[in-house]
This record gives C-alpha cells, structure tokens and sequence, in this order.
C-alpha cells in the first residue's frame, strides 16, 4: 500500500515532466513551479541573451534557456523519447531524424496535455527557498516562491521536493591568461543565439563538446574565420578540410591587449569575440540544507544513484543530475523509480547502506584518476546505470539498440564528424545491425 505524500517538482522541462507524471501515477499530490510562463523549460527558445554575456555576475537577469536559433537535436529521434511516450514522426512537422528544437517543444506540449500536467504547474513562480521546517525532520519542507509581477512571497509546506531545474543555465567559465584584458567580445555558448551576429568576423570557439561542434558551424556560414581552441592533446592542428574558413588549434596559450590570442601550437590569430563553449555548473541558490548537500567542482553530493541524498531521502531528491547520456530516457528512468520509492512501494537502504555506496563510488573515480567534475558523466556506464534502476522496479533491460545508437552518435560528435545528422538513416540501421 502506498503512502500519502504532497510533492513540490521545482520545473516545469524534460526531467519536471517526467517526475510530475511518475508521481502523480503511483497515487501522490503534484505541485509543479516554474519561473517561465509555459511548458518546456530550456527547450523555450528565447532571444534575449543576458546582461553580463558571460554569465558571471551574480546580479544578472538570469535567462533560463541556451537554445539558439539553428539549433537541432544532437542525439536522433529515437533517443529523444520516454520509454513508454516515443518522440514520434508528426504529420507536417520535422520528418529530420534530428529535428530542430521547436519539435522537441511540441512533443513535451503534447505529452503535458496526454498525461494531464499542464493543470499542476504555478507558472510564472520563482523559487526562492527550499529548506526543512524541523531540522530532526525531512518529510516537512518550506517552498518559497515569488510570482511574477509581485514582490510578496508566498509559501506552502510540502513532504518531499523534487529538483529537476536543469544543467544548462549557469555557465562554467575557465580562467584563461589575459582574457581580463583582451578588448574584444566575450560571451558563453548559452548566450549565443544568431551567426548573422558575427558577419564578417574572426571568431575563436573554446571548446571541443557538441556545441562547440554546433555553434562553430553556424558562426562559420557568417564569419570570416572560425578557429576552435580545444584542451584534447591529440587534436590535429590546421584547417579543416570540410570547410574552407574553419581551423582547429590546441588551447589558448594566452590574450594580449592589443586583440591577439596566441595558441599552445604556436600560431596566433586577431579575433573580434571569443565564444565559451565550456559547460555549466550545477547552481540550486534556493536550497538550503546545513551543509547536507554541496556541490563541490561539480560533484553534487552526497547522492545516491545521483538522485537522493542518503541524510535526507526519500524527502528529497534530484532528477537529470547525470551528463553524458541520453536524456530522456534516462530522466523517465530515474523518474520511475523515484516515484516508487517516494510512495513506498521500493525500499532505499538504510543511510548507512546508501552512504557506503556513494562514497565507494567516489573512491573508485579517486583511485582512476577521474576528477570530481566527472562524477555524474555516465558514459560508458548509462546502459548499465539505467538498467540498474530498471530492475529494481520490475521493468525489462533497455533494448541493445539504445546504447549502440548513443554511441555511434557520440562517435560523430565527438570526431566532429560533419553532415552526420543529414546522413544519419544509414548510419541508425549500421548501429541497429552491428554486433
């Protein structure tokens, strides 16, 4: 028999969606808050950038969404649904196996309104707080919240909270020598938005992940030059031979004053604007807990399966935490099992159990030499992650096909492989076929 419990899901994407709809199915009471004024969260397209480019000042008008115009999905559209809701082929929509962001915002429209959860949401309510009422209880949480166009706060006592704000709003930004005095432009891939911005110009790109591989080809149709600085030591230097204003070079050694970036592979170039494609930190300003959950270089922690806190499980958890994976999937995965154990129908260890386990797996990435803002990089264990939770909660293994078409795809990505989303049908079947 299940328990009765009253939940707080903090947004309204991908991960808010999928824990808002598992919750509600194992029989609990949904409240989800979101600061934006619709369903969607980073897949709202949004052509605002912020104030500070760079997104470091703390003062800022936040913008939540990193989309840019021309974006299109980096995994094909069979990894992009849930496992039980796939993202289908709409009549009159994107038929691309990759599709354009608007289709991805069609499809969360669409599974809102077939299960349901448009009704649950507080759009336009800012959290400002999630703390314990008693700190010698967890199953009594204080949500604060700030709606739109008011300055009071309003307030309401939940038995759990469920983080699901995303990954991709604060920027991570690496200290490079000289850059606080290099004249030119400077901004994070998660205010770019348009290449028509940067007609003309010579354009260095930090960075060698699928934005960088993204946004360097879409400045590259306006700009002069492109070059790509990249961190990987075996990168091969020169310009490509797909594109004839595109160059990759090895990281920046230094800036000048006088608007050169010199590289670690010797060659130096003028640059009008330097575009971050360096990632984002994990930020939960709201949530307080006395120091039970900390992020520290990008290790969110302690976490349990990279969703509860042991100290305070179930009452709190934490779904999309985990990078290099397919999304989707895995968040209506982590989803799924969550709900269940917040209604008591699966049993957590005890914090002790859940305790060992976290911490085994910390000195397991210490004793290989994984820094800790690997912790929750899931490839080239996602399959075995997934699955994991999957049994605990009675469902089949994923197919095979899932993670041999993500790893194809990281393949392309990470080779920058260029044309792979345009020649993908053939490419699907080969990673369907090959043993």
């Amino acid at each position: 028999m299940g328990r009765s419990v009253r939940a707080a899901v903090i947004g309204a994407g991908v991960a808010g969606l999928c824990a808002a709809r598992e919750l509600q199915r194992q029989g609990l009471k949904v409240v989800i808050f979101d600061k934006a004024d619709r369903i969607g969260g980073t897949w709202i397209y949004d052509p605002r950038i912020e104030s500070d480019p760079l997104g470091l000042d703390p003062t800022r008008e936040i913008v939540h969404s990193s989309l840019y115009r021309s974006l299109r999905t980096n995994l094909p559209r069979q990894l992009m649904g849930f496992l039980d809701y796939p993202f289908p082929n709409r009549q009159n929509g994107d038929p691309r196996p990759f599709p354009g962001h608007e289709e991805v915002l069609y499809f969360l429209n669409k599974f809102a309104d077939d299960f349901g959860l448009r009704e649950l949401v507080k759009f336009n309510s800012e959290i400002v707080r999630v703390a314990p009422v008693d700190e010698t209880k967890n199953d009594e949480w204080l949500v604060e919240w700030r709606t739109r166009g008011s300055d009071s706060l309003s307030r309401e006592v939940f038995d759990a909270v469920v983080v699901c704000v995303g990954n991709f709003t604060e920027p991570e930004v690496p200290t490079i020598p000289g850059l606080e005095n290099w004249p030119g432009y400077k901004l994070h891939s998660h205010n770019y938005r348009v290449a028509e911005s940067f007609r003309g110009q010579t354009v260095v790109v930090i960075g060698f992940g699928a934005s960088a591989f993204d946004i360097s080809r879409d400045i590259a149709t306006e700009a002069k030059e492109v070059h790509i600085a990249i961190r990987k030591p075996d990168v091969q230097v020169g310009k490509l031979e797909s594109h004839n204003n595109i160059w990759h070079h090895k990281m920046i050694e230094q800036a000048y004053e006088d608007g050169s970036i010199a590289f670690q592979d010797g060659s130096l170039v003028y640059a009008d604007t330097i575009v971050y494609c360096t990632g984002y930190r994990y930020h939960f300003p709201f949530l307080e807990t006395k120091g039970i959950v900390t992020i520290e270089e990008n290790r969110v922690g302690p976490l349990y399966k990279h969703i509860f806190p042991p100290r305070l499980a179930p009452w709190l958890s934490f779904i999309g935490i985990p990078f290099k994976n397919a999304v989707f999937p895995l968040v209506d995965i982590q989803s799924k099992w969550m709900a269940r154990v917040l209604s008591g129908k699966v049993a957590l260890p005890k914090e002790e159990e859940m305790m060992a386990s976290t911490n085994q797996l910390y000195k397991q990435m210490e004793e290989n030499g994984v820094p800790k803002c690997f912790t929750h990089a899931l490839h080239p264990y996602e399959m075995e992650y997934q699955n994991g939770l999957l049994a605990e909660i009675g469902w089949p293994e994923l197919e095979e096909w899932r993670g041999k078409v993500y790893a194809k795809s990281i393949n392309f990505i990470t080779t920058m492989h260029d044309g792979y989303k345009d020649q993908w049908d053939s490419a699907y079947w080969e990673a369907l076929s090959d043993s």
